[in-house]
Protein backbone atom coordinates (compact mmCIF):
# COMPACT_ATOMS: atom_id res chain seq x y z
CA UNK A 1 0.00 0.00 0.00
CA UNK A 2 1.25 3.42 -0.97
CA UNK A 3 2.33 6.03 2.00
CA UNK A 4 -0.21 8.13 2.95
CA UNK A 5 1.46 11.73 2.29
CA UNK A 6 -1.38 14.39 2.84
CA UNK A 7 -0.24 15.81 -0.61
CA UNK A 8 -3.23 16.90 -2.90
CA UNK A 9 -3.02 18.81 -6.17
CA UNK A 10 -5.28 21.52 -7.11
CA UNK A 11 -5.09 24.21 -9.84
CA UNK A 12 -5.47 26.53 -7.19
CA UNK A 13 -1.86 25.98 -6.08
CA UNK A 14 -1.18 28.18 -9.65
CA UNK A 15 -3.25 31.21 -8.48
CA UNK A 16 -1.59 34.26 -7.51
CA UNK A 17 -4.52 36.31 -6.12
CA UNK A 18 -3.23 39.05 -3.80
CA UNK A 19 0.59 38.63 -5.36
CA UNK A 20 2.42 41.77 -7.12
CA UNK A 21 4.78 41.23 -9.04
CA UNK A 22 7.89 43.68 -10.73
CA UNK A 23 8.62 42.51 -14.67
CA UNK A 24 11.53 44.73 -15.53
CA UNK A 25 11.78 45.30 -19.13
CA UNK A 26 7.61 44.22 -19.29
CA UNK A 27 6.61 46.43 -21.93
CA UNK A 28 7.31 43.80 -24.89
CA UNK A 29 8.16 40.47 -26.16
CA UNK A 30 9.26 37.63 -22.91
CA UNK A 31 8.82 40.44 -20.15
CA UNK A 32 5.17 41.28 -21.75
CA UNK A 33 4.35 37.30 -22.23
CA UNK A 34 5.34 36.85 -18.32
CA UNK A 35 3.60 39.40 -16.88
CA UNK A 36 -0.08 38.39 -18.94
CA UNK A 37 0.68 34.70 -17.51
CA UNK A 38 0.58 36.38 -13.88
CA UNK A 39 -2.21 38.40 -14.50
CA UNK A 40 -4.40 35.88 -15.73
CA UNK A 41 -2.99 33.89 -12.78
CA UNK A 42 -4.57 36.75 -10.38
CA UNK A 43 -1.32 38.72 -9.37
CA UNK A 44 -1.63 42.40 -9.36
CA UNK A 45 1.06 43.44 -12.15
CA UNK A 46 4.21 46.58 -12.10
CA UNK A 47 6.84 46.69 -15.29
CA UNK A 48 8.91 49.25 -16.05
CA UNK A 49 10.87 50.70 -18.72
CA UNK A 50 13.65 53.05 -19.48
CA UNK A 51 12.02 54.43 -22.52
CA UNK A 52 8.87 56.67 -22.29
CA UNK A 53 7.25 55.62 -26.09
CA UNK A 54 8.28 51.82 -24.87
CA UNK A 55 6.38 52.46 -21.61
CA UNK A 56 3.38 54.00 -23.37
CA UNK A 57 2.83 51.56 -26.08
CA UNK A 58 3.75 48.46 -23.72
CA UNK A 59 0.50 50.06 -21.23
CA UNK A 60 -1.27 50.13 -24.90
CA UNK A 61 -0.69 46.37 -25.02
CA UNK A 62 -1.74 45.62 -21.56
CA UNK A 63 -5.06 47.59 -21.97
CA UNK A 64 -5.76 45.74 -25.35
CA UNK A 65 -4.98 42.16 -23.88
CA UNK A 66 -7.48 43.52 -20.76
CA UNK A 67 -4.50 43.33 -18.25
CA UNK A 68 -5.09 46.07 -15.34
CA UNK A 69 -0.36 46.93 -15.50
CA UNK A 70 1.15 49.88 -13.58
CA UNK A 71 4.33 50.75 -16.14
CA UNK A 72 6.90 53.04 -14.29
CA UNK A 73 9.56 55.10 -16.22
CA UNK A 74 12.90 53.58 -14.27
CA UNK A 75 16.13 52.32 -15.77
CA UNK A 76 17.37 49.58 -13.39
CA UNK A 77 20.64 49.81 -13.81
CA UNK A 78 20.39 53.53 -11.86
CA UNK A 79 20.06 52.33 -8.20
CA UNK A 80 18.44 55.34 -7.45
CA UNK A 81 15.74 54.70 -9.96
CA UNK A 82 15.44 50.77 -8.84
CA UNK A 83 14.88 52.22 -4.87
CA UNK A 84 12.03 54.49 -6.48
CA UNK A 85 10.38 52.37 -8.42
CA UNK A 86 9.78 49.50 -5.46
CA UNK A 87 8.66 52.67 -3.25
CA UNK A 88 6.31 53.43 -5.66
CA UNK A 89 4.83 50.08 -6.54
CA UNK A 90 4.61 49.82 -2.23
CA UNK A 91 2.27 52.87 -2.68
CA UNK A 92 0.59 52.23 -5.73
CA UNK A 93 -0.11 48.20 -5.02
CA UNK A 94 0.82 47.37 -1.71
CA UNK A 95 3.93 46.35 -1.90
CA UNK A 96 6.07 43.30 -3.90
CA UNK A 97 6.22 39.31 -3.82
CA UNK A 98 7.80 38.74 -7.12
CA UNK A 99 10.72 40.14 -8.85
CA UNK A 100 11.23 38.89 -12.17
CA UNK A 101 14.36 40.22 -14.10
CA UNK A 102 13.70 40.19 -17.58
CA UNK A 103 15.23 43.12 -19.14
CA UNK A 104 18.68 41.90 -20.86
CA UNK A 105 20.05 42.86 -24.16
CA UNK A 106 22.50 40.93 -26.98
CA UNK A 107 26.14 41.59 -27.53
CA UNK A 108 27.60 41.39 -30.99
CA UNK A 109 28.61 37.60 -31.27
CA UNK A 110 32.18 38.84 -30.88
CA UNK A 111 34.26 36.37 -29.72
CA UNK A 112 37.13 37.53 -26.63
CA UNK A 113 39.71 38.74 -28.86
CA UNK A 114 37.39 41.15 -30.55
CA UNK A 115 35.48 41.88 -27.68
CA UNK A 116 35.47 45.62 -26.38
CA UNK A 117 35.34 47.32 -23.18
CA UNK A 118 32.53 49.30 -24.59
CA UNK A 119 30.29 46.70 -25.26
CA UNK A 120 31.36 44.47 -22.01
CA UNK A 121 30.46 47.50 -20.13
CA UNK A 122 26.53 48.09 -22.15
CA UNK A 123 25.95 44.54 -21.67
CA UNK A 124 27.17 43.83 -18.18
CA UNK A 125 25.18 46.64 -16.66
CA UNK A 126 22.18 45.83 -18.37
CA UNK A 127 22.50 41.59 -17.93
CA UNK A 128 24.17 41.51 -14.36
CA UNK A 129 24.28 44.97 -12.51
CA UNK A 130 20.63 45.97 -13.37
CA UNK A 131 18.95 41.94 -11.90
CA UNK A 132 21.73 42.60 -9.02
CA UNK A 133 20.12 46.37 -8.26
CA UNK A 134 16.82 44.92 -8.39
CA UNK A 135 17.46 41.97 -6.76
CA UNK A 136 19.62 43.86 -3.66
CA UNK A 137 16.54 45.95 -3.47
CA UNK A 138 13.81 43.15 -3.57
CA UNK A 139 16.16 41.08 -0.35
CA UNK A 140 16.04 44.19 1.88
CA UNK A 141 11.83 44.16 1.18
CA UNK A 142 11.24 40.53 1.08
CA UNK A 143 13.16 39.66 4.18
CA UNK A 144 11.28 42.49 6.12
CA UNK A 145 8.00 41.20 5.27
CA UNK A 146 9.51 37.25 5.63
CA UNK A 147 9.03 35.99 2.11
CA UNK A 148 9.53 36.55 -1.19
CA UNK A 149 10.47 34.95 -4.89
CA UNK A 150 12.38 36.31 -7.59
CA UNK A 151 12.67 34.78 -11.31
CA UNK A 152 15.64 35.38 -13.47
CA UNK A 153 15.68 35.26 -17.16
CA UNK A 154 18.86 33.68 -18.18
CA UNK A 155 19.80 32.15 -21.50
CA UNK A 156 21.42 28.84 -22.62
CA UNK A 157 23.83 31.02 -23.47
CA UNK A 158 24.87 30.89 -20.01
CA UNK A 159 25.47 27.30 -19.94
CA UNK A 160 26.70 26.80 -23.81
CA UNK A 161 28.09 29.30 -26.46
CA UNK A 162 24.88 30.48 -28.09
CA UNK A 163 25.72 34.23 -28.25
CA UNK A 164 29.13 36.38 -28.21
CA UNK A 165 31.44 35.71 -25.36
CA UNK A 166 30.17 38.93 -23.48
CA UNK A 167 26.30 38.01 -23.39
CA UNK A 168 27.33 34.49 -22.62
CA UNK A 169 29.76 35.56 -19.57
CA UNK A 170 26.72 37.36 -18.34
CA UNK A 171 24.38 35.44 -18.43
CA UNK A 172 26.91 32.90 -16.51
CA UNK A 173 27.04 35.34 -14.29
CA UNK A 174 23.50 35.76 -13.40
CA UNK A 175 23.03 31.81 -13.68
CA UNK A 176 25.96 32.05 -10.28
CA UNK A 177 23.78 35.19 -8.40
CA UNK A 178 20.72 33.07 -9.01
CA UNK A 179 22.44 30.17 -7.23
CA UNK A 180 24.05 32.18 -4.54
CA UNK A 181 20.57 34.45 -3.45
CA UNK A 182 18.53 31.09 -3.20
CA UNK A 183 21.07 29.54 -0.58
CA UNK A 184 22.02 32.52 1.32
CA UNK A 185 18.38 33.63 1.75
CA UNK A 186 16.70 30.45 3.22
CA UNK A 187 16.39 31.24 6.39
CA UNK A 188 14.30 34.38 5.19
CA UNK A 189 11.95 32.27 3.42
CA UNK A 190 13.40 33.51 -0.35
CA UNK A 191 13.28 32.12 -3.08
CA UNK A 192 15.46 32.47 -6.07
CA UNK A 193 15.43 30.74 -9.42
CA UNK A 194 16.29 31.17 -13.26
CA UNK A 195 15.01 30.20 -16.26
CA UNK A 196 17.14 29.90 -19.37
CA UNK A 197 15.47 30.31 -22.66
CA UNK A 198 16.87 28.72 -26.19
CA UNK A 199 15.81 30.54 -29.28
CA UNK A 200 12.57 32.75 -28.44
CA UNK A 201 11.11 35.08 -31.21
CA UNK A 202 11.38 38.66 -29.05
CA UNK A 203 12.98 41.52 -30.27
CA UNK A 204 16.59 40.79 -28.93
CA UNK A 205 18.09 40.34 -31.71
CA UNK A 206 17.47 44.55 -32.28
CA UNK A 207 19.68 45.05 -29.25
CA UNK A 208 22.87 43.44 -31.02
CA UNK A 209 23.42 46.16 -34.00
CA UNK A 210 26.20 44.86 -36.52
CA UNK A 211 27.46 41.59 -35.75
CA UNK A 212 31.02 40.49 -35.48
CA UNK A 213 31.42 38.49 -38.88
CA UNK A 214 33.61 35.84 -37.63
CA UNK A 215 31.72 35.30 -33.98
CA UNK A 216 28.26 35.76 -35.88
CA UNK A 217 29.83 32.97 -38.37
CA UNK A 218 31.52 30.76 -35.69
CA UNK A 219 28.11 30.75 -33.76
CA UNK A 220 25.93 30.12 -36.70
CA UNK A 221 27.56 26.55 -36.40
CA UNK A 222 25.86 25.52 -32.87
CA UNK A 223 22.24 27.66 -33.64
CA UNK A 224 22.00 25.78 -37.04
CA UNK A 225 21.47 22.89 -34.41
CA UNK A 226 18.66 24.16 -32.61
CA UNK A 227 14.72 23.48 -33.52
CA UNK A 228 12.70 26.13 -34.41
CA UNK A 229 12.14 29.09 -32.45
CA UNK A 230 9.94 29.43 -29.01
CA UNK A 231 7.21 31.78 -28.34
CA UNK A 232 7.29 34.16 -25.42
CA UNK A 233 4.50 32.21 -23.71
CA UNK A 234 6.39 29.32 -23.32
CA UNK A 235 8.95 31.10 -20.62
CA UNK A 236 6.09 32.54 -19.42
CA UNK A 237 4.39 29.56 -18.80
CA UNK A 238 7.49 28.64 -16.95
CA UNK A 239 7.52 32.23 -14.71
CA UNK A 240 3.75 30.86 -14.29
CA UNK A 241 4.95 27.38 -12.89
CA UNK A 242 7.48 28.88 -10.82
CA UNK A 243 5.75 32.26 -9.26
CA UNK A 244 3.07 29.70 -7.65
CA UNK A 245 3.01 27.65 -4.64
CA UNK A 246 3.74 24.73 -6.78
CA UNK A 247 7.22 25.37 -7.24
CA UNK A 248 7.71 26.16 -3.47
CA UNK A 249 10.36 23.82 -2.85
CA UNK A 250 12.35 24.44 -5.76
CA UNK A 251 15.28 26.90 -5.00
CA UNK A 252 18.61 27.72 -6.47
CA UNK A 253 17.39 26.07 -9.90
CA UNK A 254 17.26 26.97 -13.30
CA UNK A 255 14.49 26.10 -15.78
CA UNK A 256 16.08 25.21 -19.25
CA UNK A 257 13.32 26.07 -22.07
CA UNK A 258 14.81 25.97 -25.71
CA UNK A 259 13.00 23.23 -27.11
CA UNK A 260 15.94 20.02 -26.52
CA UNK A 261 18.52 22.19 -27.67
CA UNK A 262 20.78 21.92 -24.95
CA UNK A 263 20.11 18.04 -24.87
CA UNK A 264 22.45 17.28 -27.77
Amino acid sequence: MAEETGFAFSMDSFRLDGKVALVTGGSYGIGFAIATALAQAGAKIAFNDRDQQKLEAGLASYAEAGVDARGYLADVTDEAQVAELVANIERDLGGVDTLVNNAGIMDDMSGIGDATDEKYEQVMKVNVYGPMCAMRKAVSVFKEQGHGNIINVASVGGMRTAAGAIYCASKAALLAMTRNTAFMYIPDHIRCNAIAPGGIQTEIANSMGMPNPNGYARVQKVLAAAPQPGAPEDIAAAALFLASDESQYINGDTLVVDGGWIAG
